[in-house]
């Protein structure tokens, strides 16, 4: 939540990141890492999520909101199908001879279609994603991405009906197959409750703590290898 949280402010760096309590970010963002891609060692890049989501480049200018956006067309027209977020900025998260890639890591999700529902007060989250490490990365993003959807019903006075989920590049790496096969030895347990604090009416005032976690009753942590 707090990684998530940081991107909608357009965070880009371990210390805006850590301002809200994510500090994952210090391995990916070396001096060598961000030199590949020419960029100035702890900057995740001009094509990363936060860049993308709360910087989007224009030609008019200035930089585009997109998640600013998307809420005022939700609050003003919510029956368009045109609620939409994307991580993905072409000139900067490409590569080939000709082009230098300015993003440390390639943006993996976040082309979030919100569907708005005016007669029953409801939304939708469409979710794709173009790459899932399915035992590690996905528990994370279907959790930001359901709190997304929460946050964004709440502010327009709606209800959050369901999420939806669109893997392209679904993967297992071969160092967590061993973890993998005791994860599926497990019995599955009752989903917990998550309620969202009704005070807030900005979702950029939103923050973890807003959000409590009930009736869950986890197995014992499993630390599962991420390739870097």
């Amino acid at each position: 939540l707090a990684e998530h949280d940081a991107f909608l402010h357009g965070a880009r760096i371990p210390a805006e990141l850590e301002k809200f309590g994510c500090s994952w970010c210090k391995r990916w963002v070396t001096k060598e890492k961000c030199g590949i891609f020419g960029l100035p060692e702890g900057d995740l890049g001009d094509g990363s999520y936060g860049a993308a989501w709360a910087s989007f480049p224009t030609k008019e200018g200035p930089p585009f909101n997109q998640i600013e956006h998307v809420i005022r067309q939700i609050k003003e027209r919510p029956h368009l199908r045109t609620h939409f977020v994307s991580p993905w900025i072409p000139q900067y998260t490409l590569q080939h001879s000709g082009l230098t890639r300015k993003v440390v890591v390639a943006p993996c999700h976040g082309w979030i279609h919100i569907l708005g529902f005016p007669e029953t007060k409801e939304v939708i989250i469409h979710h794709f994603q173009r790459s899932a490490d399915l035992p590690v990365g996905v528990p994370f993003n279907i959790i930001q991405y359901a709190a997304f959807g929460m946050m964004v019903a709440r502010v327009v006075g709606y209800t959050l009906r369901e999420v939806v989920y669109t893997f392209s590049d679904a993967h297992i790496y071969e160092s967590q197959y061993e973890k993998v096969k005791e994860l599926l030895l497990r019995e599955p347990r009752r989903l917990p409750t998550v309620i969202l604090d009704q005070s807030i009416t900005d979702i950029f005032d939103f923050r973890p703590e807003h959000f409590t976690l009930s009736d869950y009753e986890p197995h014992p942590k499993m630390l599962i290898p991420t390739p870097t």
